[in-house]
């Protein structure tokens, strides 16, 4: 495997666990305001809490790890995305920093503010969705080279359909995904009430999750018919992942085996997302930018998948350790935090 091989790889492995990390934290956001104004505070924000409190600080670890390794490894994208995403990423920078600052002051009354929920709760759908313009605009036709000079093609961007249905995937995939961890985690804190709240939660964000990847597909065909094809000839990766949701979903239904389900839901993104990052290649911005012709130099691609491996072999273990003690400890999930 050539060390471009081994780059891109690391990276979207980082990437792959923030999705899954961060989009339980962007869920959890979202229904914890969901169950203030909704008084249902005793169901649900109680469960949330302690899945929060020990996991929000390390979420961004993964989203750090992947955007200085792909400059890292990849300069070249620094130049055609810089421009490009300075509105969105901005955005996300200063969503990330609200969502920040409502777990400084947690303690000072902002989880009792509604304005305060408001805004964590929103920024935590907000997020994925500028975040998810990244991958928009990667398959081409919104950045226009002009001499020395970048441009994103806005107006474009705003009313193509592919980008839309991208955005609207992301915000789904995170309420998905959250509600289906939510429910185990419920299941596991002996709480009914939240259990139920969550279960329905999920089923109810699971056909639409199912949906809007189908219109990915399609309108994927008319916007870069070459990727298109390139996942076809490797529909496996779709299929499988189609299995994994199916899977889940029945047995989140039938009320059995949460934590495998939650297991499901995490290899039904997994297939889908490497499935998506696979078919991709070589190009990081189609057609302009390939792993191939923006590499750096063979002794820092090397130095950096040294220093990235090995950043992901402390981080594995660190988060073993924190969902050992923390998110799976069974005193600690069922509040009683005396035996921890």
């Amino acid at each position: 495997m050539t060390v471009e091989m081994i780059g891109i790889s690391v990276l979207w492995v980082f990437l792959y666990g923030y999705l899954i990390i961060a989009s339980i934290d962007f869920g959890a956001g979202f229904y914890s305001f969901y169950a203030k104004v909704t008084d249902k505070q005793h169901n649900i924000r109680v469960v949330i809490d302690r899945y929060l409190s020990p996991v929000w600080e390390v979420t961004n670890v993964f989203l750090v790890f992947f955007f200085v390794g792909l400059i890292g490894f990849f300069p070249d994208t620094a130049y055609y995305y810089g421009t490009a995403l300075l509105v969105p990423g901005s955005i996300a920078l200063v969503l990330l920093s609200i969502r920040g600052s409502f777990y400084a002051f947690a303690n000072y009354g902002a989880r009792e503010n509604n304005m305060y929920l408001l805004l964590y709760g929103l920024s935590g759908l907000f997020i994925p969705a500028s975040l998810s313009i990244v991958l928009t605009i990667s398959e081409g036709g919104f950045i226009v080279q002009k001499g020395d000079s970048v441009t994103l093609l806005l107006g474009q961007l705003l009313v193509s359909p592919y980008s839309w249905i991208v955005v609207l995937l992301a915000i789904v995939s995170v309420l998905f995904i959250s509600a289906s961890f939510l429910t185990y985690y419920a299941d596991r804190a002996e709480d009914n009430d939240a259990f139920l709240l969550m279960r329905r939660f999920t089923l109810i964000w699971s056909g639409p999750t199912i949906l809007l990847s189908f219109l990915v597909f399609l309108t994927l065909s008319t916007h870069n018919p070459e990727h298109f094809r390139a996942m076809l000839d490797e529909s496996w990766y779709f299929i499988a992942s189609l299995i994994f949701f199916l899977a889940a979903v029945s047995l989140i239904y039938k009320r059995k085996y949460l934590g495998m389900s939650f297991i499901f839901v995490a290899f039904q993104f997994g297939f889908a997302f490497f499935g998506y990052g696979y078919t991709h290649l070589p190009y990081i911005l189609y057609p302009i930018l390939t792993i191939y012709g923006s590499i750096t130099g063979p002794e820092m691609g090397i130095s950096l998948i040294i220093a990235f491996i090995s950043g992901l072999v402390l981080l594995i273990p660190s988060l073993y350790l924190l969902f050992k003690l923390f998110i799976l400890n069974a005193e600690y999930t069922k509040g009683d935090t005396t035996k921890t």
